[in-house]
């Protein structure tokens, strides 16, 4: 061990002295034998069963002499170092030829005839030692790219297979004698990460410690890896290892690289290598570059001071490292440049953060856990969406991505490892660091064997003990990701000051001086709470944490500090203006003591200097805990601030004495109808023509709505109150508009809008009409269920402008393909906008708009989006470009999908049977239904329901995004919500109190059993056949051998003998409610219109909610002890299900048919039965708030997705179903693994 440790000196001494010289091409001078097929063979594998030429590797063993005579050659050249000859030594790449078994004795015998070589030519020159460094080569497999261009996120290796082989080889070159570890032509740095997390194993493992180089392989005039990282980011991902050297190498001659170089000279703190290629290879793969050419290149390289280390690569010769040591020879090394201590992240780009950083804000969308939508997305299996949401947040200046999976019903591991490997594959995204955020360890550390970048760890923390700890924080340096360390110990959070600072310099401490951690790479989350509870104890939460972070700038060199800002307002939360001053006055504070990063919506704080000085300083007082009564001034003086909305503003009548157009500009933004009739007609005495008042102050103030909601200042229940004050102003004049025979006012366009043939849900498309309208559209709403015919026949008649086309259910997507190709056919060359809750713009790209030519269709998001899609399809001078945008941005996404579409390999229908769950029936007893047969529920109490209404929905509906109660208090949307919420409650109390609407419920049970592995036979008492209910079966290949679930599983098969039981169900609390929106409509009421339909449809799924809890406690009787509350219910902690057909388990709208016949056989088409409630042609309820399921009580059962089916399947079903194939396809055609 003596021997190495004085060579490792001797070659740091020789670093010093001067630029060292790497040997050639290997493979070069190998092909300058002609070596044949005998050669490589020798007498060892005369008969190894398959060819073995082209294995240079196996050389060593069957060629020795050979590789030793170019080994020699080079040192007489002037080479310093010799490389092995174990580029492809190892199991991945000897698998090629099935020589697997003899990668360790390669690596061995690599590094050993070189130690010889080298060996011998330094006792001829003492003076000058010559070292061995053993090659690792970048395997013939890459861990962050797929090899399937159809799916991007498939590997054909894993991180760890990668560390395994690697892990190998180093074992075999360190026994073999090298003195360095070469990790080189690096084309996919996360193979490097692994090849570098088993070097330092092996280095652990073994109590030796070798050097090691890093070359890395830019591969074209991009300037990037083959795997997309810049030379900075490349060089930050990979800087964790503390190489002897990093490098680039291959790929690019000599003049190419020194861009790169360059870059890498100037960013690098450690030595600088290069071994390029003899220029570019010519059309015969050979390279031209002679050494004299090569030389002068090169030298240039060490005039500038970029080189510590240079050899040649490709087509490089004996002769071209003589020419090469002979130029550089005169020239000093490179001296390593003092780079200034910082975090320095990187996706496939650098990101660097320090103390002079600004703040840094951390998207979090793609967080399950803050994101419903996000959540629903990957519980969905919608990986397609889930990367628009992670590619918007990029797009929005989120400069670090927060991913988090953590969720009780999801496999969080493999959800993160499949997204983190999309996300790989799309450079719009993958170019920001990854925050990979998880409570669970084994979450992270799947996370971090999936990104090629350096990324941040969130979280780890001494919560569990120093010891965890601190082996988390070493996984985490070999990874080679920051870290956010939660003040956090074996006691508890840190909540005072004393404990925060003693926290963090003991987690400081720890990872810095045992742990070896780089203090620049670790961020202090000091923990932020409320202030201004009215409890002494947090009057100083807010001193307390901004001195913490003061105290880690001051005390803890390096290091960084993060936060969750919102938390300081929370006993504000319904009053944004104070909560916002409160955030910027925090901030404020804060970042001036050293706060790095943090999750704060920056668009939404006001600006320090803006805030009113007598809030400002009420603020100051309670952040800074300034006095004692801080938090009673503060509350004294916040509800003048607090401006929530209408009651309020009747009261404060100050603005009543505004001039007459600025009441009525105040009335539309605040939604103030209690004085509009009279200021409307105030102002119609004052002006020439009553049109004037709609066309003068009426427009003007809807302006400043439009403005003021484009701006997200406004949110949409407030501007549909804006639109009722509106509306009650129009219907006042008109009469006088009337009377003089005038013009109605000029519109900006028509716009014809429709809920799609065969789907009854409109309050979406309501909700946009209403924004339009305020914006001066002229509406043409159709309604529900519009067939094709009349929506072409009405756009004709009343010359619309543009066609809006809405939809809920799957089926309402075919039903647009089919409006989109009659626009086509008829020859309209009107623009085709699409919403609504089931639509996407991947759905319009690839689905619709290929099927219309004529003008632009494009997908509009939300209601906030709609008004400037109108307006750029309606104006001569924008729409040209808008519409060659968004073709130009469709194609690609239809790009991106074909791309993704052929997508993961299935298994075969008869394989997905063969792994379904096996559940033992044998001693299986199933709880008998307390009756079999139908019963009617009438009447049901809404005041009942309501305790069981799940919110969170209802607030999305309104483009409000957010989860109750917390939206109450959001920093962004909190008081509009809060708004809405007392308006919704006070409506909740008027249907309750009048029993204006009613709910109703049908509900059945009868024996049943599992047939033909994916059917369920249902009968009645008398055992005979009722019908049978079809299921689909997931053909998704599962991991860690989970089944292929089907929703017949979870019913007894019929062969075991056991008596099993399904229940169905029907409910409905829209009975009336079409009625009751109706008259709000007539009084030109859209607001409460769009309430009434809301609510309904909440009571409608609360009502599914109580039922299936009686179903389960007593109508069935399975959990007769069952004890839940609606948080509880909402997160589906019960047993049993209530999957409904049309939704993930069960995707086929159709069989709701079956449902109905056994529940409510007399409704019809058009007509309801006993249940009030009936299908239209497309299988959507009406009235729209209605659900309708199954019930299923194994203990086992649970909801999932059956994702995308093939054709194998998909045959048996229709056959199953005595149906035609294209029909099955027809509904199922979202579910399609295949083109049809």
């Amino acid at each position: 061990m003596s021997d190495r440790i004085a060579r490792q000196h001797a070659l740091q001494q020789a670093l010093k002295e001067r630029i060292l010289i790497l040997d050639g091409g290997m493979g070069t001078m190998i092909q300058s034998y002609k070596l044949q097929e005998e050669d490589y063979r020798g007498t060892r594998f005369a008969d190894w069963p398959s060819d073995v030429k082209g294995n240079n590797d196996l050389l060593l063993l069957s060629r020795p002499d050979v590789i030793q005579a170019i080994e020699k050659a080079y040192l007489d050249a002037g080479a310093d170092i010799l490389e092995t000859n174990t580029f492809n030594a190892t199991q991945v790449s000897q698998a090629d030829y099935g020589m697997e078994s003899l990668v360790y004795e390669l690596n061995v015998e690599g590094a050993r005839l070189a130690r010889e070589v080298a060996d011998a030519k330094t006792l001829e020159t003492p003076d000058k030692p010559r070292f061995v460094a053993g090659v690792l080569g970048p395997t013939s497999r890459t861990c962050s790219i797929s090899p399937d261009v159809n799916d991007p996120g498939y590997r054909n290796v894993t991180f760890d297979e990668l560390v395994e082989n690697y892990t190998e080889a180093t074992k075999g070159l360190i026994e073999g004698g090298a003195d360095l570890i070469l990790i080189e032509t690096i084309f996919d740095t996360l193979n490097a990460k692994a090849a570098i997390f088993a070097v330092q194993g092996v280095f652990e493992e073994l109590g030796v410690e070798l050097p090691i180089m890093i070359s890395g392989t830019i591969t074209d005039a991009s300037g990037r890896t083959l795997s997309g990282q810049t030379t900075e980011a490349f060089w930050n991902s990979v800087s964790h290892a503390k190489p002897i050297s990093v490098g680039l190498n291959c790929a690019l001659g000599a003049a190419d690289l020194r861009p790169y170089l360059a870059e890498l000279s100037a960013k690098a703190g450690t030595h600088v290598s290069a071994h390029p290629n003899a220029g570019l290879p010519n059309a015969f793969g050979e390279y031209d570059e002679t050494p004299a050419e090569m030389a002068a290149v090169v030298e240039e390289f060490a005039a500038s001071g970029f080189l510590n280390i240079i050899g040649g690569c490709c087509g490089t010769t004996p002769a071209h490292i003589q020419a090469i040591a002979e130029a550089v020879a005169k020239y000093p090394p490179r001296a390593i440049p003092d780079i200034p201590k910082a975090c320095r992240l990187s996706g496939l780009e650098p990101f660097t953060i320090d103390r002079n950083s600004l703040f840094v804000n951390v998207g979090e969308r793609t967080n399950i856990t803050g994101s419903a939508k996000f959540a629903r997305l990957i519980r969905e299996e919608n990986y397609t969406e889930a990367l628009e949401v992670a590619l918007q947040q990029v797009e929005a200046g989120a400069q670090v991505i927060d991913i988090n999976m953590d969720e009780g019903m999801l496999d969080s591991k493999a959800a993160m490892v499949k997204f983190l490997n999309l996300i790989a594959g799309e450079p719009d995204i993958s170019r920001v660091p990854i925050m990979i955020d998880s409570s669970k360890w084994e979450v992270i550390e799947a996370g971090l064997k999936c990104i090629q970048g350096k990324g941040i760890v969130n979280s780890i923390s001494m919560k569990e003990g120093v010891e965890q700890f601190k082996h988390h924080a070493k996984l985490c340096k070999r990874y080679g990701a920051a870290v956010v360390v939660m003040a956090f110990d074996e006691v508890g959070q840190a909540d005072t000051q004393a404990r925060k600072e003693e926290i963090c310099k003991r987690s400081y401490d720890i990872l810095v001086n045992e742990v070896g951690f780089p203090p620049e790479d670790i961020i202090f989350d000091p923990n932020i709470f409320a202030v201004a509870t009215g409890i002494e104890e947090h009057n100083n939460y807010a001193v307390d944490f901004i001195n913490a972070c003061a105290y880690i700038r001051d005390n803890l060199p390096y290091a960084l500090s993060s936060g969750g800002v919102s938390n300081v307002s929370f006993s504000f939360r319904g009053n944004n203006p104070v909560r916002e001053a409160i955030h910027s006055v925090f901030l404020y504070y804060a970042i001036r003591n050293g706060l790095t990063m943090g999750i704060v919506n920056a668009g939404q704080l006001e600006i320090y200097d803006e805030i009113p000085k007598q809030l400002r300083d009420a603020v100051e007082d309670v952040v800074l805990n300034r006095n004692p009564n801080a938090t009673e001034a503060l509350l004294a003086i916040a509800g003048q601030y607090k401006g929530d909305g209408a009651a309020k503003e009747v009261e404060n009548e100050e603005w009543r004495s505004l001039p007459v157009d600025k009441r009525l500009e105040h009335a539309l933004v605040k939604g103030i109808t209690a004085f509009i009739v009279e200021d409307t007609e105030e102002c119609r005495q004052q002006c020439a023509r009553p049109i004037e008042v709609i066309e003068g102050p009426l427009m003007a103030g809807m302006n400043v709505v439009g403005d003021l909601f484009g701006s997200g200042k406004m949110f949409l229940p407030q501007v549909v109150k804006s639109a009722r004050v509106m509306k009650q102003a129009v219907a006042h004049l008109i009469p006088f508009i009337e009377a003089e025979k005038g013009d109605k006012p000029e519109a900006k366009g028509k716009i014809l809008m429709a809920t799609v043939k065969g789907d009854v849900h409109d309050i979406g498309k309501n909700i946009v009409g209403v924004v339009l309208g305020c914006n001066g559209y002229d509406i043409v709403d159709l309604g529900v269920m519009v067939p094709a015919e009349k929506i072409l026949q009405v756009a004709r008649e009343e010359k619309c402008d543009i066609i809006g086309l809405s939809g809920l259910i799957t089926p309402s997507l075919d039903e647009m393909v089919h409006v989109a190709r009659e626009m086509q056919r008829q020859g309209f060359q009107l623009p085709l906008m699409i919403g609504g809750a089931t639509t996407s713009k991947a759905h319009t790209a690839v689905k619709i708009e290929p099927q219309y030519s004529n003008d632009a269709v494009v997908y509009v998001t939300d209601a906030s989006r709609a008004v400037g899609v109108a307006t750029s399809l309606l104006s001569r001078e924008l729409k040209g470009d808008f519409v060659e945008k968004t073709r130009i941005d469709y194609a690609e996404v239809r790009e991106r999908t074909a791309n993704r579409a052929a997508r993961t390999e299935r298994l075969a229908y008869a394989d997905a049977i063969a792994n379904k769950p096996a559940f033992d029936w044998t001693g299986y007893r199933a709880t008998k239904p307390s009756f079999t047969g139908v019963r009617v529920l009438e009447d049901i109490d809404l005041a009942v329901l309501a305790e069981y209404i799940d919110w969170t929905p209802f607030f999305i509906s309104w483009d409000l995004a957010g989860k109750y109660p917390r939206i109450l208090t959001d920093e962004v949307v909190g008081e509009a919500a809060t708004s809405l919420f007392n308006d919704a409650q006070a409506m909740l109390k008027e249907l309750i109190d009048g029993k204006l609407i009613k709910a109703r419920a049908v509900i059945g049970f009868w024996p049943a059993n599992q047939v033909n592995h994916d059917d369920i036979e249902v009968r009645d008492d008398q055992d005979k056949p009722l019908a049978t209910l079809h299921h689909l079966r997931q053909q998704t290949i599962k991991p860690d051998g989970k089944p292929n679930l089907s929703l017949a599983d979870f019913v007894a098969p019929k062969e075991s003998g056991v008596t099993d039981y399904v229940g169905g169900f029907i409910t409905t609390a829209g009975i009336g409610a079409e009625e009751l929106a109706k008259q709000y409509e007539a009084k030109g009421d859209d607001y409460n219109a769009i309430m009434v339909k809301a609510l309904a449809d909440r009571l409608a799924e609360a009502c599914a909610e109580w039922l299936h809890e009686r179903v389960r406690k007593e109508y069935w009787g399975y959990a007769p002890d069952e004890q839940l509350d609606n948080e509880a219910l909402i997160k589906e902690q019960y047993k049993g299900i209530r999957p409904a057909p049309g939704y993930p388990a069960c995707p086929d709208h159709t069989e709701k048919a079956t449902l109905f016949r056994l529940l409510d056989p007399t409704a019809d088409l058009g007509k309801p039965g006993r249940s009030g409630v009936f299908l239209t042609e497309h299988f959507a309820m009406f009235p729209a708030a209605a659900v309708s399921g199954w019930y299923f009580a194994h203990p086992e059962a649970q909801y999932f997705a059956v994702g995308k089916v093939e054709r194998d399947q998909v045959e048996q079903y229709s056959k199953r179903k005595g149906q035609e194939q294209r029909v099955s396809e027809r509904w199922l055609s979202p579910n399609l693994g295949y083109e049809i």
